[in-house]
């Protein structure tokens, strides 16, 4: 009886211990700065949780040449929240894909934001792109397809029901090249937004290698579509390694709103880096100016 129990217990264990999915892991990053900001009152000292994250993600091999894959993300305030405070929704989805492409279903970035590919240097820091643009939309209830690529051009739409907004919405991109500028030396990308969010909105994404000069460039313009305004701007960035050190600098628009920002990576490791930059947004008497300056840590698992 002793034997069995045990025997019981070992196959209990062991099915709690198999995955669901035959590849799957835990990743996440910490990410946390301290900073000076003056958003038009005085400079304040704070530290700052810039959307430190934990996930889940995992895929399988099915029938006929497909595979499931999935993504359980959340992002960590590890500096100021608590509680339930502490835990935000990201990219949450079940998928399919196979020499059809794939299709996504969940809580998922809109391929407009995705065509943005690695161009926003600065992202999730206070020169994130959403400061000035809109279109950087997270979506539930949406339905992702990706086409397969064809001579490195890819094709996608994706489609919001009525339920997360008032009428449903589409995005739809056309990609090329390699978004991180890592194995190519080109990327380019459009996009079209159509009452996402309350906005139709253009986006063209352009960025190349030159001579170890990654080189970036977005134009955008956007309607809301309740008031009808319309509004444009662009970005311009650039990035150069030095030894250990990544040197960034951007500039982007909106009407006369502008902002610039300056910045340096150091890694310390394969998955750790310290960073600062400097930020100040220019919203020409419209409302006051803010000014940053933050240095931080960045590791990832």
């Amino acid at each position: 009886m002793k034997m069995l129990k045990t025997l019981i217990a070992s196959a209990v264990l062991a099915s709690l211990s198999t995955p669901v999915f035959a590849d799957t892991g835990i990743y996440g990053k910490v990410n946390v700065s301290v900073q000076s900001s003056d958003e038009g009152d005085g400079s304040v000292t704070e530290i700052k949780s810039n959307a430190s994250r934990l996930g889940f993600k995992g895929s399988e091999k099915l029938e006929d040449g497909l595979t499931v894959f999935y993504k359980y993300e959340f992002q960590v305030d590890v500096s100021d929240e608590s509680k339930e405070k502490n835990l935000k929704s990201r990219n949450q989805y079940v998928g399919i894909k196979g020499g059809f492409g794939e299709v996504v279903i969940g809580r998922n970035d809109t391929l407009f934001k995705q065509s943005q590919g690695k161009l926003d240097i600065f992202s999730d820091y206070e020169a994130d792109i959403k400061v000035l643009w809109e279109g950087e939309n997270r979506m539930s209830d949406s339905i992702t397809y990706k086409s397969p690529k064809f001579n490195g051009v890819q094709f996608g739409v994706t489609y919001v029901s009525d339920e997360e907004n008032d009428d449903s919405a589409t995005s739809i991109s056309a990609t090329y090249g390699d978004k991180a500028l890592k194995k190519g030396k080109y990327y380019a990308a459009i996009a079209v937004d159509s009452e996402m969010d309350g906005y139709d909105a253009t986006r063209i994404t352009l960025g190349t290698k030159i001579e170890g000069v990654k080189l970036g460039a977005m134009f955008q313009t956007q309607e809301a579509v309740d008031s009808g305004e319309e509004e444009s701007g662009f970005l311009v960035n650039a990035q150069y390694k030095v030894g250990k050190f990544n040197l960034k600098g951007q500039y982007q628009t909106l009407e006369d709103y502008s902002g610039i920002t300056f910045g340096v990576d150091r890694k310390l490791g394969k998955s750790t880096k310290a960073f600062a930059f400097v930020t100040s947004f220019d919203y020409d008497g419209d409302k006051a100016d803010r000014d940053y300056l933050a240095i931080g840590l960045e590791h990832k698992f």
